[in-house]
């Protein structure tokens, strides 16, 4: 069982003791190590793509997360979009125009992280007489739609990043679950 699996049990137990045949606090303890010393999203990465809503599957369950995921998302984007200089801030027109490439990039690629299958055969790749999917070609990842080509390979970019901090965090997360934290 990997670290995310053993997150996902823990949020979602209702019995969290802590003895010889109950250790579900210790993966909560392990990512809450991970977010003192991590990079500000720390578990909230893992809470908002697995654990939100998977038991009480209510519309509104893990809003407040998301909503905080986001914030957070949103200035690292605009921090990496300036270090990158995506775009020249030269103008107030020009610096009003990035924090609007900006807020669009970290929305999309946030939800096409979370959420990035083919609508068309369901992120399977396959449809339903078993052919390989037309629109993504077999992969099961869906298109980002609605923007141009340069904002697309910044919102791919971008979600690919939180693929890699969510798999950094959970790498953290499982070594100090091994007691091998340094």
């Amino acid at each position: 069982m990997g670290f995310a699996d053993r997150y996902l049990h823990a949020v979602n137990s209702s019995d969290l003791r802590d003895d010889e045949l109950h250790h579900a606090t210790d993966a909560l303890c392990a990512a809450a190590l991970v977010d003192a010393t991590g990079a500000g999203l720390g578990s909230l990465l893992s809470r908002v793509k697995y654990a939100d809503g998977t038991q009480s599957k209510l519309f509104e369950s893990g809003t407040a997360n998301l909503a905080q995921l986001l914030r957070l998302w949103t200035a690292r984007v605009i921090e990496k979009g300036r270090e990158r200089k995506w775009v020249k801030e030269g103008s107030a027109w020009d610096a009003q125009a990035a924090q609007a490439l900006y807020r669009r990039v970290a929305e999309r690629s946030l939800a096409h992280w979370l959420d990035g299958k083919c609508q068309a055969c369901s992120g399977s790749g396959n449809t339903v007489d078993r052919r390989i999917c037309v629109p993504c070609k077999g992969s099961g990842k869906g298109e980002i739609i609605g923007v141009g080509g340069f904002e697309i390979e910044k919102v791919k970019d971008m979600a690919r990043e939180l693929e890699g901090l969510l798999q950094a965090l959970n790498a953290r997360a499982a070594t100090a679950l091994r007691g091998d934290w340094v």
